[in-house]
């Protein structure tokens, strides 16, 4: 089975959706029990809520259901997942600060941005601060870098 974290900022946006983004395309897919599917936040100001409630009102439009309760990541993330995949270039700078701490480093650190297909972008921004558009913006970019993401890891198996 192929452990993957998805990591932002706060855990309340674009890494709990793209978790559920994930999740639900392996599903449709049949590859569930090939995938173990988490996210994290680079800071624990959110621990334990639920994603924004904007991102859950736009995910759910789209059929996905955020049931997601932040969470920082630890060092131990490191050795227990496969690959960690960040939104964009402060979170990938914050996780190789985090795995220069950890014991022991079996994750492989991914790019998002860098599995898109159809969009063109070097990063998945942060729609915390921005309106409805930025919302569906970050669901646009996540669906087409999932479904990038999951090809690259499979090759695309279960097509």
């Amino acid at each position: 089975m192929t452990h993957i974290l998805f990591v932002c900022l706060g855990n309340i946006c674009r890494s709990s959706a793209a978790e559920e983004v994930f999740r639900t395309l392996v599903a449709r897919r049949g590859l569930s029990a090939q995938f173990a599917v988490d996210s994290a936040g680079l800071i624990d100001y959110h621990e334990g809520e639920l994603s924004d409630p904007r991102m859950i009102r736009h995910a759910a439009r789209r059929g996905y259901r955020l049931t997601h309760r932040s969470r920082p990541v630890t060092v131990a993330d490191f050795a227990r997942f496969h690959y960690i995949v960040g939104m964009d270039e402060r979170n990938m700078q914050g996780l190789t600060r985090l795995a220069a701490r950890a014991p022991h480093v079996e994750a492989q650190m991914l790019r998002m941005a860098d599995f898109l297909t159809a969009h063109t972008a070097d990063l998945i921004p942060d729609p915390y601060y921005g309106d409805d558009a930025d919302f569906e913006h970050v669901l646009d970019l996540l669906e087409d870098a999932a479904g990038g993401l999951l090809e690259h890891l499979t090759g695309g198996e279960g097509d």
